[in-house]
């Protein structure tokens, strides 16, 4: 298959990296954060493969759409079994969208399939869970959302993707604080001990409920700042003035 690659057989085990998160971060992370105050993400501790895969098509000149995974760019963690993975998408486009996600110990894709077609330019969203997807914990998941200018020659394909590692959910209770909630703290404090993707995920969901909300729009182009996606965080800021026309 288009995807069916064997990107690495090194399993990182996320418990032992949270054994190295300092009393202070705990602390830190339990009060909470203010609105007022910075957000913070704390990558593992531990290191992890480069994972972030993005960019547009080369040669293009800008006249491709690009897509941007909004992911760190090393395994993102995760305490949820069916969390929302979001992908950024810089123009409206007509071409055909496949979302693959694989297991690092597997050569075939555990799931390829296509995606609905956005029709505006923006954050969007893949929910596991209604694609029938479960992540198992303390393994290692890399997934992409792909474009196809040609299917006929998928060489040419426009990519982004990342990599997710998903936390038993017993043992992240122990290790740390993770917040199962949904609301601007438990999105300041699950960056802050290095959840990700239930960070984006919550505050992405927030945003999509109150699209105006400018305090949401600025949260979220902070956490985008934390790991570089400077263009997505602008994106995001600049969206703000078209909310008040």
């Amino acid at each position: 298959m288009r995807y069916a690659l064997i990107l690495g057989l090194s399993l990182l085990s996320i418990v032992a990296g949270w054994h190295g998160l300092d009393a202070a971060d705990k602390t830190a992370a339990k009060a909470g954060q203010q609105d007022d105050s910075p957000l913070i993400y704390t990558p593992p501790k531990k290191p992890t493969p480069r994972a972030r895969v993005g960019g547009t098509l080369r040669g293009t000149e800008g006249n491709e759409p690009e897509l941007i995974a909004l992911v760190p760019d090393h395994v993102g963690l995760t305490v949820k079994q069916t969390p929302t993975l979001n992908w950024y998408l810089s123009t409206p486009t007509t071409y055909p969208l496949r979302f693959t996600l694989n297991d690092t110990q597997k050569i075939v894709p555990l799931y390829e399939g296509s995606l609905p077609v956005p029709h505006e330019a923006g954050v969007q969203s893949i929910d596991l869970k209604s694609l029938g997807l479960t992540l198992e914990p303390n393994v290692q998941y890399r997934w992409f959302v792909s474009a196809s200018p040609n299917p006929e020659s998928p060489s040419r394909d426009i990519v982004a993707g990342g990599m997710i590692e998903r936390c038993e959910f017993s043992e992240c209770l122990t290790i740390t604080s993770v917040n199962l909630t949904c609301d601007r703290e438990s999105v300041r404090t699950n960056a802050l001990i290095g959840f990700w993707y239930d960070a984006m995920g919550c505050v992405c969901s927030l945003i999509e409920k109150e699209p105006k909300d400018v305090s949401l729009r600025r949260l979220r182009a902070a956490l985008l700042r934390q790991v570089g996606l400077n263009g997505v965080a602008d994106w995001d800021l600049k969206s703000i003035h078209s909310l008040g026309r």
